[in-house]
């Protein structure tokens, strides 16, 4: 019978040979408390036997990998009192040297006959082959053309090939995998079912199959991800009430008219959906996404215009002082012809209001917008951050 990923998060580590309370402790340190735990680990990268640069072969100043056995390690202390540790290597083709500084636990590390990958940059000193610091993975006695790299961390003391074969018997007790794709979709998508992904990812047959599995893997995080989103939307939109706005006033289309070019189709299809949200009962929910020079900002103030008729205010936050500046004095153009309603005006309506909020602002200005806005005077405040302070409070935020 095939298990639910969630089923392995109740299946503790310890149930797998060789993992006391000691070793399951320095899988901890890794994050790995359970079986979920343990073949969510992927491998951060592969080694590819066939593809490994051979020590005879590098040249000075070169980055390569190299697969090699141990044959000699020593450790001592430089006069500077350094801890040094070299470790003569070979893969048959030639010997290279590896030393290692202030890492005194290579020693034990890397004692004859360990075999490894070491990366690193080639360098020559006193005629010799050397790599200074290279990273080191362990694989032990892992066969295949591909080996899968784990992530290690110095403090776990765990190996790629511990993780390797702790990984082969989570696997085999996980079984099949309840796949909650289903096969119309994944044949639509080109994607390979959950279990095979699995397996793959951790002992792929090819590196063409480890970047399939991979995409399978990124695919379920991201489904997930968004899943929790939508529920959130869901949730929130259930239990919230919004504000009704009216979306047919004329400020919106007054603003339309006034610009120096026509709205494109994409600009006019993301405005009708504003609306139509901004028009509902729920709070809205959305982002608006598209490339630099698309046209967001006006689709962003068609929407505050619509809150702006509506008798509310409006507030656009920039990441930065120079953008929000940026958008002030661009808006401020823009907007320089539109009036609001305004009962206590002997016309009627005012001019639309549009004031800059940023850590630049004097303490006499502040002072000044704090006020229009609790009075409700300003329509529109463009700032950074500094319009989430304290002290700053919105008659009708809408």
């Amino acid at each position: 019978m095939a298990r639910r990923l969630h089923n392995l998060s109740e299946v503790p580590v310890t149930v797998l040979e060789g993992i006391g309370p000691r070793r399951a402790e320095s899988l901890g340190e890794l994050g790995i408390a359970t079986i979920l735990d343990l073949v969510t680990h992927y491998p951060r990268r592969y080694l590819d036997r066939t593809q490994q640069a051979s020590i005879g072969e590098l040249k000075v100043g070169e980055e390569a990998s190299v697969l090699a056995h141990v044959r000699r390690v020593a450790s001592r202390r430089t006069r500077s009192g350094r801890a040094l540790v070299q470790a003569d290597v070979s893969d048959g083709s030639g010997y290279l040297r590896c030393t290692f500084f202030n890492q005194p636990w290579r020693a034990k590390q890397l004692p004859a006959g360990t075999q490894a990958v070491f990366f690193g940059r080639l360098e020559v000193f006193q005629g010799r082959k050397q790599m200074t610091n290279p990273v080191v993975d362990l694989i032990g006695d892992r066969t295949g053309r591909i080996v899968p790299i784990y992530p290690q961390s110095e403090k776990s003391g765990v190996a790629t090939w511990e993780l390797a074969g702790w990984m082969d018997e989570a696997l085999d007790r996980a079984g099949e995998l309840v796949d909650p794709l289903p096969e119309e979709w994944r044949d639509r998508l080109d994607l390979q079912d959950r279990t095979w992904a699995i397996r793959q990812i951790h002992g792929p047959e090819s590196l063409g199959t480890a970047l399939q599995a991979r995409r399978r893997l990124a695919f379920d995080e991201l489904f997930r991800l968004q899943m929790t989103l939508v529920m959130r939307k869901r949730a929130i939109e259930r239990e919230s009430k919004g504000i009704r706005h009216v979306v047919d006033g004329e400020l919106v289309r007054r603003f339309h008219a006034a610009l120096p070019f026509p709205l494109t189709g994409a600009q006019s299809r993301a405005i009708q959906e504003i609306a139509a949200d901004m028009a509902g009962p729920h709070p809205m929910h959305r982002l608006l996404q598209g490339d630099v020079g698309s046209g967001k900002t006006v689709v962003a103030v068609s929407a505050l215009l619509t809150a702006i008729e509506g008798g509310y205010q409006g507030a656009l936050m920039a990441p930065t002082e120079v953008l929000a500046e940026q958008h002030y004095l661009g808006l401020r153009s823009l907007l320089a012809e539109l009036s609001v309603p305004d009962d206590s005006t002997l016309m009627g309506d005012r001019p639309l209001r549009i004031e800059l909020l940023t850590n630049r602002t004097t303490a006499s200005e502040r002072a000044s917008i704090h006020a229009g806005l609790e009075r409700k005077e300003v329509d529109l405040a463009i700032g950074t951050h500094a319009l989430l302070t304290e002290g700053v409070t919105f008659a009708a935020l809408g």
